[in-house]
């Protein structure tokens, strides 16, 4: 059964500390464009309030996130128990994209671990706070974060991270531009 919250109490705040995995998901307004859902890893949230949350994000193959969240603010954040008691967390809220060239970025990325191929940091302005019994979410062990993203990014080095982005994440899968490609404007 689903429940709501005021905001990310310090129970919930403590649930989200113990998950080493969550999922991003965000979609165009167009009914026929695509839904984005991408989990993340790695220490690479901060709960800044209990109604904000920020997000180191790495070079992908794609950044349908930023895309969306510059067409219409939407963004949603999914925890799960893989351990322990049953439970699933939802965050829902408005996005907004900061990146290495904008002001508050050097006091944004002070908040975060140094990983390579860091592309930007998503803020989430938390509207709804929502958990869910989570019953259907198999019990899992952690054997550990996956380094393959970091040593990619260290082998293509910091021009070939510009490179790639400009190649790969300039738009959306649906034609979307992301804040990448606004900053080039």
């Amino acid at each position: 059964m689903a429940k709501l919250h005021p905001d990310i109490t310090a129970e919930l705040q403590a649930f989200i500390a113990q998950q080493p995995l969550f999922f991003v998901a965000s979609a165009p307004l167009a009914a026929d464009g695509h839904v984005n859902l991408s989990p993340k890893g790695l220490d690479c949230l901060r709960i800044r309030s209990p109604q904000q949350v920020a997000y180191l994000d790495l070079s992908g193959s794609g950044n349908e996130t930023s895309a969306h969240v510059l067409e219409n603010g939407r963004i949603t954040l999914m925890f799960c128990a893989f351990t322990g008691a049953p439970r699933i967390l939802r965050l829902y809220g408005r996005g907004r994209v900061i990146l290495p060239t904008m002001a508050e970025w050097e006091t944004e990325f002070a908040q975060f671990p140094v990983y390579p191929g860091i592309r930007q940091i998503v803020v989430v302005e938390v509207e709804r706070v929502q958990t869910s019994c989570g019953f259907g979410v198999p019990l899992m062990d952690l054997v550990g974060q996956r380094d393959t993203a970091l040593r990619w990014a260290e082998a293509k080095g910091e021009q070939g991270l510009v490179d790639y982005r400009a190649a790969k994440n300039m738009a959306s899968i649906d034609g979307l531009p992301t804040h990448l490609a606004t900053e080039l404007d």
